[in-house]
């Protein structure tokens, strides 16, 4: 199994940054394609950024699109998620998801527990 714990979380003003990171641990002997995903209360978990497993491939919700960047770094099995440009709308809990591809959460197997990030106007 692979464990995915997330971090970084915490409140933001509006345009303000921030990084999480989702670390792996378990059976990592292999690299996952990894993503972010995001709940805010009421609505259900959205996509939010993608990343191949070599790194070298990304992909975005418009919604984030010029303001999230994905990355990862294989050595230290993290993946992170820079948020730049904060807006309310952004306010949720972010996941750390792995082994999947795609926009559809029901595609990932891996799941981290989630961190809350709030921004505030």
């Amino acid at each position: 199994q692979v464990q995915l714990v997330e971090s970084g979380g915490g409140l933001v003003q509006a345009g303000g940054s921030l990084r999480l990171s989702c670390a792996a641990s378990g059976r990592t002997s292999r690299n996952y394609a990894m993503a972010w995903f995001r709940q805010a209360p009421g609505k259900e978990r959205e996509f939010v950024a993608g990343i191949s497993w070599s790194g070298s491939s990304t992909y975005y919700a418009d919604s984030v699109k010029g303001r999230f960047t994905i990355s990862r770094d294989n050595a230290k099995k993290t993946v992170y998620l820079q948020m730049t440009s904060s807006k309310p709308e952004d306010t949720a809990v972010y996941y750390c998801a792995g082994n999947g591809v795609g926009v559809r959460a029901s595609d990932y197997n891996y799941w981290g527990q989630g961190t809350q990030v709030t921004v505030s106007s």
